[in-house]
């Protein structure tokens, strides 16, 4: 009956399932039996963390970088004007601008004048990046916009001065407060060049999301810009905004054709490739190292096999004699240790998903338990580590698992089948 017995009988599935069951005394091996679980757990609960945080941190890293900054910055090559100045200043920069507007893709093109100058509030010194930009292209940067994040009322940008929240703490400023920007390319005289001095009031300070940008930028009105800049009729840049900034590299050919023949292009990737490319060499790296882990995890159960095929060689012999096939015995201890597996990856999944899913709530109460000091935004770059799930990096997780636990069985297992049932009964 057994021989003439389907693969993965009902009867097969009770056996293991009363050899995983069975006390120490009675023959089992309990105790091996859970560390391997508990180790199988912790190794993909691990695993999955580790790729929801990795995804989370990619994700809140491009998107702050996405939400406040250019997708891809126009600029012109250099040249050289009467009196042998280089400039890269644009003056068709309405025209060039309306050109790029039309490129298919393209959401929104803004000039911008930039440069860099010192603020001052009372005592207070900080060297900014000041960005002259229109009051409606303001509107259209998420991350700056953001009115959950910020202070102040953004539709008085046209009176004043919108500053990131890091440049108003190093300040010690506040809305209404009236801070001075000093350049020192000011107007040349006799004397020489004096610096170039001017008050404006705060009326918006905005949280990017990124230490650097909060903590250095500034923004102040397009025209406002030109004339402290002496930049009259000019714009230094053109910040462009497309559909999909993943694909950006699509649109170079667009983009430069619509610019004209002095165009050059700087995109989001060019700024961020070269860290963006060390995240993926360390998201492998990761991958490989938290598989060893599931792999040690996965090779306790070869361990609790082989004692379990020790502890029932009698067990083997009878049902043999009975005429058990060498493929039902194989399958029985195949079962055992793939339940284990299968058991310990469930777990693993709960676990890391729970895990995953309140990260930042763990993370807060591990950094105020800490002191405060387990995430700094100064050196990290953005203000929180998100984890996110992605139904990929779970699927990974679990095939990873199942596929260790259920190879490294395979070989116990058929050790058992193969035992000799007259050398197992032989000094019962």
């Amino acid at each position: 009956m057994a021989n003439q017995s389907a693969p993965f009988s009902r009867f097969e599935w009770l056996i293991a399932w009363r050899y995983l069951r069975a006390r120490r005394a009675d023959g089992g091996v309990s105790v091996m039996t859970w560390i391997s679980l508990i180790g199988i757990m912790l190794a993909v609960a691990a695993l999955i963390i580790t790729l929801a945080v990795r995804a989370g941190f990619r994700d809140e890293f491009v998107d702050t970088i996405l939400g406040s900054n250019a997708h891809v910055t126009v600029y012109n090559t250099v040249t050289v004007d009467d009196f042998g100045n280089t400039t890269r200043t644009m003056a068709d920069y309405a025209e060039r601008a309306a050109a790029i507007a039309e490129v298919p893709g393209v959401t929104r093109v803004a000039p911008l004048v930039k440069g860099q100058v010192m603020a001052n509030n009372n005592q207070s010194n900080s060297g900014v990046q000041v960005f002259g930009i229109a009051a409606d292209d303001l509107l259209g940067i998420p991350r700056i916009a953001n009115p959950e994040t910020a202070q102040g009322d953004i539709t008085r940008f046209s009176e004043g001065i919108a500053i990131g929240s890091g440049v108003a703490r190093e300040l010690g400023a506040g809305l209404g407060d009236r801070i001075k920007l000093i350049s020192p390319n000011g107007v040349k005289t006799a004397f020489g060049t004096s610096p170039r001095v001017s008050a404006y009031e705060v009326v918006y300070i905005f949280t990017a999301g990124r230490y650097d940008i909060d903590r250095t930028r500034v923004y102040l009105p397009f025209a406002e810009a030109q004339n402290y800049f002496d930049r009259d009729g000019v714009a230094d840049e053109l910040e462009v905004m497309v559909e999909d900034p993943e694909a950006v590299d699509d649109l170079t050919l667009a983009l430069l054709n619509a610019g004209g023949e002095r165009t050059l292009l700087w995109s989001w990737r060019d700024a961020s490739g070269s860290f963006l490319k060390a995240l993926e060499v360390e998201d492998t790296v990761m991958f490989v190292l938290m598989s060893v882990l599931v792999l040690v995890a996965s090779l306790n159960i070869i361990s609790g096999l082989v004692m379990l095929v020790k502890n029932k060689g009698r067990d083997i012999g009878i049902l043999r004699t009975m005429g058990l096939t060498e493929g039902a015995v194989m399958r029985v201890f195949f079962i055992c240790g793939a339940l284990v597996g299968l058991i310990g990856t469930v777990m693993g999944v709960i676990i890391g998903c729970l895990f995953a899913t309140y990260f930042d709530a763990i993370l807060a109460f591990v950094n105020g338990a800490s002191g405060g000091g387990v995430w700094d935004a100064s050196v990290r770059g953005i203000y929180k580590l998100p984890a996110k799930l992605e139904f990929w990096d779970v699927a990974k997780a679990v095939g990873l698992s199942l596929a260790l636990s259920f190879g490294i069985t395979i070989f116990p297992a058929r050790r058992a089948a193969r035992m000799n049932p007259v050398e197992a009964l032989r000094y019962e």
